[in-house]
């Protein structure tokens, strides 16, 4: 029944301290990423790949943008 408070009989060394807030926040933050990175390439054999694929096709349609800007699309809606 004594062994309820830390000063009594040596339990000390049990006790566990809280880290700093600080430590704690980028401690959260950085389990928070893991998360992330592994739920982002859950399914996934290579994320590299997957990643220079987006990059790719990003690029293509920032292309398609620049250069279309000046004409209408090529389909056309007819009524008639």
């Amino acid at each position: 029944m004594g062994l309820c408070l830390p000063c009594m009989g040596g339990a000390v060394k049990d006790v566990v301290e809280t880290p700093d807030p600080e430590v704690k926040r980028r401690q959260l933050a950085e389990a928070a990423e893991k998360r992330q990175m592994e739920a982002s390439s859950r399914g996934i054999k290579n994320v590299h790949s997957v990643e220079q694929k987006k990059k790719k096709q990003e690029e293509i349609e920032k292309r398609i943008a620049a250069s279309g800007s000046g004409r209408e699309g090529g389909l056309r809606w007819q009524v008639g």
